[in-house]
């Protein structure tokens, strides 16, 4: 599986900034200025997003509450009403409640009891959108886990039948960028991009919460279609739809499929695909990282979030308005991927939620 999951958000921009290190060879009173300002602002980041989860927490349809949920995850200690599961559950029942928000549901469910992805979720999944490919991809990652080849091979099937391949990222995106302005950010968490680097800094952290389907389950069992024709079929059908990807990781395993079992044509035209799409990641992940400097590129990608559309959309109408092609030069060659980078993608998208 080599190459597919190449494509983690370099630099990703995370709610809590990691803080350093300390050098053994000196005592915690000799902390740095920079170092208590960083501890400080990210301090203010925690302590403004349980804000607006209180605010938020009073809205009573879909699309807010899912802000308000996925802003509430990550939280510690969060009142009854404020809580990821309370939050996610009054968006599913609210009157214009939809997919994208029993996808983020999915996650409301107890690892430690092996009860995750919530259940009820994946059925109210797979009776709202059985044309979507990755609702399938879902379950055949649950069937692979709990050893039902059969019901894989069916989940497969399904997936490759299907219409569309959605994993509602951008759904979730849009969600936040709609309520991060809820309340305005206070002195203490503003860099020099101000209001909205702070704003844009929520929206993509929390954004990166989203669920996903154990992708690399299915580029394995692609892989091994060998001499299986029918497999081979439908792993090439699945791989148009993941071509067409909402998100990056979808579209690279698309393009991975392509390049492992299509004819040459179809094999060259997935690489040059591919190095497209890593020029595309990497440049809008440099972006993202500006923004918090720069309020013009904050604006932009907040902007562009409120427009909605799928992540893969989001990020070219993102780079051709700040005039970036979405065709990588011919002279460019793709960054070396560090490790760190290639496992943290490959839990990222491994893993159900």
């Amino acid at each position: 599986m080599r190459g597919w999951h190449c494509l983690a958000l370099a630099g990703a921009l995370s709610l809590v900034a990691a803080t350093a290190a300390a050098d053994d060879t000196n005592p915690p009173a000799a902390a740095s200025a920079p170092a208590i300002a960083n501890d400080a602002r990210d301090q203010a980041l925690q302590s403004f997003q349980r804000d607006m989860v209180s605010v938020l927490a009073l809205r009573a349809t879909a699309e807010p509450l899912l802000g308000a949920a996925l802003l509430a995850r990550p939280l510690s200690n969060p009142s009854k009403t404020g809580s990821f599961h309370a939050l996610i559950n009054r968006a599913a029942a609210a009157d214009d409640s939809g997919p994208a928000v029993q996808w983020v549901r999915l996650a409301d469910c107890d690892a430690k009891a092996d009860a995750c992805p919530n259940a009820t979720a994946l059925r109210k999944l797979t009776e709202e959108a059985p044309d979507n490919a990755a609702v399938w991809l879902l379950k055949l990652g649950i069937d692979t886990r709990d050893m039902k080849a059969k019901s894989t091979r069916e989940d497969l099937a399904k997936a490759a039948n299907s219409k569309i391949y959605d994993d509602y990222a951008g759904n979730s995106l849009t969600a936040l960028a709609n309520v991060v302005d809820a309340l305005p950010p206070p002195p203490a968490t503003q860099g020099a991009a101000g209001p909205a680097g702070v704003q844009a800094l929520i929206v993509l952290a929390n954004a990166r919460l989203q669920p996903q389907p154990a992708l690399p389950v299915v580029a394995k069992l692609c892989e091994g279609a060998g001499g299986d024709d029918a497999l081979k079929a439908d792993c090439l059908k699945l791989a148009k739809l993941l071509g067409w990807g909402s998100s990056p990781l979808s579209r690279s395993l698309g393009l991975h499929l392509f390049e492992t079992l299509g004819d040459a044509t179809e094999q060259a035209t997935a690489q040059q695909q591919r190095r497209d799409l890593i020029w595309q990641v990497q440049n809008y992940s440099q972006l993202a990282l500006h923004a918090q400097d720069d309020p013009t590129v904050a604006q932009l990608l907040l902007a562009t979030a409120r427009q909605g559309g799928a992540e893969m959309s989001q990020i070219a109408t993102v780079l051709r308005t700040r005039g970036v092609s979405i065709t990588a030069p011919g002279s460019w060659q793709p960054q070396p991927q560090s490790p760190d980078a290639a496992q943290q993608d490959t839990s990222a998208s491994a893993h159900s939620p």
